[in-house]
Parts: structure tokens; sequence; C-alpha cells
């Protein structure tokens, strides 16, 4: 193999673990923000049913 397309082929192959890696990233923060959206939607009702109980005691 001459030198040249060994070094094109270490180039590919770092690129390609960059990807890999950015793609990751991603992927972590759409699931990160997926899951707090979630949580945030499930407190949803307990805030409403407190807001009830403090509209009905007079608290």
């Amino acid at each position: 193999m001459r030198p040249a397309y060994a070094g094109l082929l270490v180039l590919a192959l770092l690129l390609q673990g960059c990807a890999v890696q950015v793609a990751s990233s991603v992927t972590g923060a759409a699931v990160g923000a997926a899951t707090g959206a979630a949580v945030e939607v499930a407190k949803v009702p307990f805030k409403v049913g407190g807001a009830v109980v403090d509209v009905v005691t007079g608290d």
C-alpha cells in the first residue's frame, strides 16, 4: 500500500470516529430533552391538584 493511501485511510477512520462521537452526543441530548419534557408533563397533574386543594381549603 502506498504511503499516501495509508494516510488517507487513517484520516478516513479518524473522521468516522468523530462522526460517531457527534451522533452519539446529539442522540444523548435529544434523549435528555425528551426525558425532561416527560418529567414536566408528569408534574402538571400534581400542580393542578395542589392548586385545587389550596382553593378549597383557603390556603
